[in-house]
């Protein structure tokens, strides 16, 4: 782990600094309206929005390695907060609130933890296609739970089928003032974001949604309004909990880590690779844990990275992490001089705000690809977004790990395997059925199983070599197992391939052993399989062999 944070001051160049200011003001400008509301989702105090993104940005701006990456509340994590603690308690209260709070104490420990141990890998167990299922899936569910701040009526927390119904039900009920106000946000948002990318467009309608509210009084209209943020920095400290929440808090945690890494670094890698430099992935987790650990101390929830303002610091020039600072610095002021002001903010421009950053989420392009390329994963990512529909946000997450280690299992146990043949020039050996040039030698198969030999595919190694045996025109002599791919194997496999070779031997038939690896060449030798199949270097000095040595003497 690095403190990156002093390499920054130390390098820091002054030619940066207007650039840095201004990314810095633009990104607090989207961060503040976007946290408010990303708190309504998670069912936190709309204050909560904006303590998550101070101490967050400065933490993970001194030990992350991205120079552009801004932290803060995330569509994704905030369901998933709610998704954990709703069961719990009921959302807004004391209790909820003390719970969130621990919720990104732990999710920040474990990141910490998972760093220590080196065990960034874990997140690639979340493949691309259940990214997109799951965040397709996530869209849905967030959208139409914004539906009635836009609408103008309560919806109640449930799930996504009912919470429809109860929907399409109340429409006859929508208030046409606030409908008007959210509908008219959610189109000019998403005509800011096709032609105006630069501009803070989520912060310049808060802005006059304001105004508007407070000249016209339309309070008094029965418009919902965000109401009284309490003002000044929040208190540092750990609050009172029940331990025995602990445990489930912790297995939920677990769920949150896996999703907000992995999302935290899509993220982070795109815009690396669009500036020109490598990030350090197990720093950043280590940084992740402190900023959640940061956020937790700070009475926030649970951060990620934010796409949306990585992209608004991005595009607006920042050239290094004194872009987070700077707009975590200018949040500080917004809370304690100008909280007054936003009493005044109409709750449907928030559901609004929501609702066109979700529609980011949304990713049909790749899906479209999927199902060309690759219908298995296409499946896959439907799934994941039916199982976030209908059985819940972590549930489904852990069941698209799970289905996608079976996959990955399935596919692991029956790997690609492939017969050898002598090219024209006599000079190589490949698959013979790549190209029709290539033929067999009379008398002997030679053998490729690309793949690994362990425990749950080493029967399968034996099916295919008794099954090309068996159905060979030629009565073979002679077997070569190519083994440059196999790297390894367990005492499993060198158990079958040892019984391979001894059955094979008693029906006449020679074993050689060719390309043999390091630790599989390690494995063949410890268990004495090398006394009963001659190891070459190569195939083409196993095949010369046998042909001067075990044809001649047939």
């Amino acid at each position: 782990m690095k403190f990156n944070g002093l390499n920054l001051f130390k390098t820091y160049k002054k030619q940066w600094l207007s650039k840095d200011l201004i990314a810095g003001l633009s990104v607090a400008a989207i961060a503040m309206p976007v946290g408010i509301a990303y708190a309504g989702i998670a069912g936190l105090p709309l204050q909560t929005g904006l303590y998550s993104c101070i101490l967050p940005m400065i933490i993970y701006a001194l030990f992350g390695s991205s120079r552009q990456l801004i932290v803060g509340p995330d569509s994704a994590t905030c369901i998933l907060v709610a998704a954990a603690i709703s069961p719990l308690a009921a959302a807004g209260s004391d209790s909820y609130v003390s719970l969130s709070i621990m919720l990104a104490l732990m999710t920040g420990i474990l990141s910490i933890v998972f760093a220590v141990f080196r065990l960034d890998f874990i997140a690639n167990f979340l493949s691309k296609p259940i990214l997109n299922g799951y965040l397709n899936g996530l869209a849905i569910s967030i959208i139409v739970g914004q539906f009635g701040k836009v609408f103008g009526f309560d919806l109640k927390p449930q799930g996504i089928f009912r919470m429809l119904y109860e929907f399409i039900s109340k429409i006859p009920d929508t208030h046409l003032t606030t409908f008007a106000f959210g509908l008219t946000v959610f189109i000019l948002l998403r005509v800011f974001k096709k032609f105006l990318p630069v501009l803070p467009a989520p912060f310049l309608f808060v802005a006059a949604g304001i105004i508007i509210v407070y000249l016209f009084d339309l309070g008094k209209s029965g418009m919902s309004l965000v109401g009284s943020i309490p003002s000044g920095f929040p208190s540092i400290g750990i609050p009172a909990f029940d331990l025995s929440e602990t445990g489930d808090l912790f297995v939920k945690s677990l769920g949150i880590v896996l999703i907000s890494y992995c999302s935290f670094m899509l993220t982070n890698k795109s815009f690396a690779a669009k500036n020109g430099y490598q990030i350090n992935a197990n720093q950043d987790l280590y940084a992740l844990g402190f900023a959640n650990i940061s956020s937790g101390l700070s009475q926030g929830f649970v951060i990620s990275g934010a796409d949306s303002r990585t992209a608004v610091a991005d595009n607006a020039g920042g050239k290094s992490q004194m872009t987070s600072i700077i707009a975590s610095l200018i949040i500080v002021m917004v809370l304690l001089f100008f909280t007054e002001t936003l009493k005044y903010l109409p709750v449907a421009i928030l559901g609004a705000i929501v609702i066109s950053a979700s529609i980011g989420l949304f990713n049909f392009e790749y899906l479209k690809n999927l199902y060309l390329v690759s219908r298995p994963e296409f499946y896959l990512a439907v799934i994941t977004s039916l199982c976030v529909l209908t059985i819940g946000v972590l549930p489904a997450v852990i069941f698209a790990v799970c289905l996608s280690l079976l996959v990955l299992l399935a596919r692991a146990s029956k790997p690609h395997d492939a017969i050898l043949g002598r090219s024209v020039d006599k000079n190589t050996y490949i698959d013979i059925q790549e190209d029709s040039g290539v033929k067999s030698i009379p008398g002997l198969l030679i053998y490729r199983f690309d793949a690994q030999l362990l425990f749950f595919n080493a029967d399968y190694f034996r099916e295919r070599i008794n099954h090309y045996i068996n159905k060979s025109e030629d009565k073979i002599d002679c077997l070569i197992i190519d083994a440059e791919t196999i790297v390894l194997t367990d005492i499993t496999g060198a158990e079958i391939l040892s019984e391979l070779i001894s059955g094979l031997n008693n029906r006449g038939i020679t074993v050689f052993i060719a390309r043999s690896k390091f630790k599989f060449n390690s494995m063949i030798h410890k268990t004495g399989i090398d006394k009963k199949a001659k190891v070459f270097r190569t195939v083409h000095e196993a095949a010369d062999h046998y042909l001067e040595t075990v044809k001649n003497n047939s």
